[in-house]
């Protein structure tokens, strides 16, 4: 028996450096890889283990293989990014569209719990945004949402309004692509800030959500924790 790795299979291989080429922001989102045959010839392999490479990453959503145009990396639009990642649903099973308020945004120190599912130190320089969510003028859900300062340090203050649709905003402007989320969900009483800013009594029962945004390899992106009142609404996933 050995304890050597096994290889991954040469496809596999060509999947991580096309993606690490992405990454890097050689090919950003809505750009048109070179054809098949090009890419072949500069990994040197042949275009049949290239095309499967690119299937996987199509299956993945990384990229998007369109008829007679070519391979194009996917990009976040707000809908898009508001239908797939956002799993509340009206008490009728209607997709919702919160609009949002920042309460503020506050360079801050991460305790121990939040920096292990950011994959930093503790005690590390994190960008913290307060938020609101309403629906119909009314507030439905409080959050917090938390970035590496290293990374994402000129969200502290740039820009001045932020988007209803934070991932976009990382893809367009960062290079920092969500690619899935892990989800734990916890029934919690909301406290101070949360409870006031829901117009609830102390004590509520309320949904809390805890997101960690992760980007094509699996590396945290963000950390969002949210308090949800259900008294409108429910959460829905697809399992």
């Amino acid at each position: 028996m050995t304890d050597r790795p096994i290889a991954q299979p040469l496809h596999r291989q060509l999947r991580d450096l096309i993606v690490a080429r992405i990454e890097s922001g050689e090919w950003s989102p809505g750009t048109y890889l070179p054809p098949e045959t090009r890419l072949a010839d500069e990994y040197g392999v042949a275009v049949g283990t290239l095309r499967k490479a690119l299937l996987d990453l199509a299956a993945e959503g990384v990229v998007q293989r369109r008829q007679g145009k070519g391979t194009v990396v996917a990009s976040h639009d707000s809908d898009a990014v508001l239908f797939r990642f956002f799993n509340l649903r009206a008490s009728d099973g209607s997709m919702l569209r919160p609009e949002s308020r920042v309460l503020a945004r506050a360079r801050v120190a991460i305790d121990i719990t939040d920096a292990q599912d950011l994959g930093l130190p503790p005690g590390a320089a994190v960008i913290r945004i307060t938020r609101v969510r309403d629906l119909g003028g009314a507030p439905i859900l409080y959050e917090h949402i938390l970035l590496d300062a290293a990374r994402f340090g000129q969200l502290a203050t740039h820009p001045e309004v932020l988007p209803n649709t934070m991932y976009q905003l990382y893809q367009n402007e960062m290079n920092a692509t969500v690619h899935r989320a892990r989800e734990a969900l916890s029934a919690v009483r909301a406290e101070g800030a949360c409870a006031r800013e829901l117009g609830l009594a102390e004590g509520t029962p309320v949904l809390q959500i805890r997101r960690i945004a992760l980007d094509y390899n699996n590396a945290p992106v963000e950390l969002r924790l949210s308090w949800v009142n259900t008294a409108r609404l429910h959460y829905e996933a697809m399992v």
